[in-house]
């Protein structure tokens, strides 16, 4: 029964003591952690946005760089996602690291990155990636898988004696952010939850009951 699936952790504490100043570099070290520690999708992120109507849309995207003041993922900017952010650049992320018993939730504005940053990212993915982001209408509706396949195999062709190019739809968004929370499970569910909260000076940080 779903009801009596628990898990008790106990691997870590997140103390006041031991935690960054700066919930970027905070970030950094929980990322490097997860890679090290065989996280199976370390750079997996749950992002969140608002449709036309204030509903929030989740789906998972991977983060491609943590910038000093934001993190990067890429995306078609006609799919459901870039249309939203156009409309309302507030979105959230979550990151779940189930191996470390570690959870960190950000919120913030989203903004499209330079293009000079998505022709040379673009160009950095493998070729089968490239010919991906040209034949697929993201979030569009279609006939069937076939029509994928069939744009797949057009731009293949259209590629095959030409320098390839990003298409002008897909790029980046950094995401800037205005708070971060840092959990970490501990035994009992009495969870620590810090969270960090932008001020003038800098960063306050505030510990929430679980």
């Amino acid at each position: 029964m779903l009801r009596d699936i628990r898990t008790n952790y106990e691997k870590f504490e997140l103390l006041e003591s031991g935690i960054n100043p700066n919930p970027f570099k905070q970030l950094r070290l929980w990322l490097e952690e997860a890679i090290s520690g065989n996280e199976s999708e370390p750079s997996a992120m749950v992002l969140s946005t608002i449709d036309a109507q204030g509903f929030p849309e989740s789906r998972v995207v991977l983060l491609k760089e943590l910038k000093d003041d934001g993190l990067v993922f890429y995306t078609n900017y006609h799919s459901k996602k870039g249309r939203q952010i156009d409309e309302n650049q507030h979105v959230s992320v979550v990151f779940f690291w189930p191996g470390m018993e570690r959870q960190v939730r950000i919120k913030g504005k989203a903004e499209k990155l330079n293009e000079a940053e998505s022709v040379d990212y673009f160009m950095s993915r493998p070729a089968d990636s490239q010919l991906g982001a040209w034949a697929s209408p993201q979030s569009q509706i279609i006939e069937s898988r076939e029509v994928l396949d069939q744009n797949y195999n057009h731009y293949q062709v259209h590629f095959k004696n030409r320098k390839m190019e990003k298409p002008p739809h897909w790029g980046g968004f950094l995401i800037c952010p205005e708070y971060f929370e840092f959990w970490q499970g501990r035994s009992n569910r009495l969870h620590d939850r810090l969270e960090y909260l932008p001020t003038p000076g800098g960063w306050k940080i505030q510990r929430l009951a679980p």
